[in-house]
């Protein structure tokens, strides 16, 4: 059962819903998010201990890597995009085909997965009960040593906590005219209107956390079933969940499978109707929008970039990033000026 998390709520960014989402078993607390992200960024996690959760899910990309498909140990690479996970708090479903339903079940997957982090969890507990320090954070948040629920409790409790919202187009939808350019609104007005992307990316997440297909990859061998491998019915095939578009400008590649670079070849994609296949979502249709609609939409889009904030202190990589060495906000430090973690500390 989930329950509303007021706990916290002045923590969260302008353009989001009020409170996290947790299970009644595992609510929020600060000494527990910080336990999570020291386990999100522990190499131990993985067979090899080569590979952390954040090498997929880096800060300064928006909890996103960069790379066409995800990379894991012994540089084996996967066959779908590692997604932003931002404002997972607000979830439904996890995993582009929804395999997961709770952030609880879904952070276990990827320690366990041979393509991913490849590891026993069995043996992943040994080695964190090898450590003083994880012992003692452990008993002091759980009441007992490491073991594998308090592990997924942990990392699901930290993942709650990454949020992006106080955009440009949260200010301007909370009343700042002049947040979003003329040609951004323009785009608004078309992400809402005819170009019928609201019908998908709905809500103060801009998601409604369902199945679409699109059609993307349609053709490609060997063709990823999506959604039906989950669910064994036919018409889920192609599907993948609909991703937020929260931080979209910094987290290309797109699509659950990386294969579309930029987010001007994204509109294109859209603007044609996708691809047509047998299973194509009835929403998908040519847009035949005019070079000025694409650019406009593209600026808008530009605009869902704000402040991400994550294990309940504030982390503004977009505004960091301008004001840093050739824009990276990794030459301040792998989490910012507030931090710079050791990576099995």
């Amino acid at each position: 059962m989930r329950v509303l998390m007021l706990l916290l709520a002045l923590q969260i960014p302008l353009g989001l819903d009020r409170g996290f989402l947790a299970p009644s078993d595992n609510p929020v607390t600060r000494e527990k998010a910080a336990l999570g992200r020291r386990l999100f960024d522990d190499t131990r996690l993985s067979a090899d201990q080569s590979r952390a959760c954040s090498d997929c899910h880096q800060p300064e990309r928006a909890f996103s890597d960069g790379k066409r498909v995800a990379v894991g140990i012994r540089d084996q690479q996967g066959t779908r995009n590692a997604p932003a996970i931002l404002n997972r708090t607000y979830g439904r479903a996890f995993f582009w085909d929804g395999r997961a339903a709770t952030l609880e079940e879904q952070v276990l997957l990827p320690i366990q997965h041979p393509q991913e982090m490849g590891a026993e969890l069995s043996t992943v507990v040994e080695r964190l009960r090898a450590d003083a320090t994880y012992r003692q954070q452990f008993g002091d948040v759980f009441g007992r040593p490491p073991d594998t629920s308090a592990l997924s409790y942990a990392l699901a409790t930290y993942v709650r906590t990454i949020l992006s919202g106080a955009s440009e187009y949260d200010r301007y939808e909370a009343g700042e005219p002049t947040a979003l350019s003329p040609t951004a609104q323009l785009g608004l007005r078309l992400f809402r209107g005819r170009a019928r992307c609201s019908r998908c990316h709905s809500g103060s997440n801009l998601t409604d956390e369902d199945f679409h297909n699109t059609g993307v990859s349609w053709g490609h061998r060997p063709y990823d079933a999506g959604r039906a491998v989950v669910t064994g019915v036919p018409e889920d095939t192609g599907k993948f969940k609909t991703p937020t578009l929260r931080e979209i400008a910094r987290t290309a590649p797109y699509m659950h499978d990386g294969s579309i670079a930029t987010l001007e070849e994204v509109v294109d994609f859209y603007d044609r109707g996708g691809n047509d296949n047998p299973f194509r979502d009835q929403e998908l249709r040519p847009l035949k929008m005019t070079e000025e609609e694409k650019t406009a939409l593209v600026a808008f889009l530009e605009s869902l970039s704000g402040e991400i904030r994550e294990g309940l202190e504030q982390r503004c990589w977009a505004e960091l990033s301008p004001l840093l060495p050739n824009g990276d906000a990794s030459d301040f430090g792998r989490f910012g000026p507030m931090a710079n973690r050791d990576r099995t500390a």
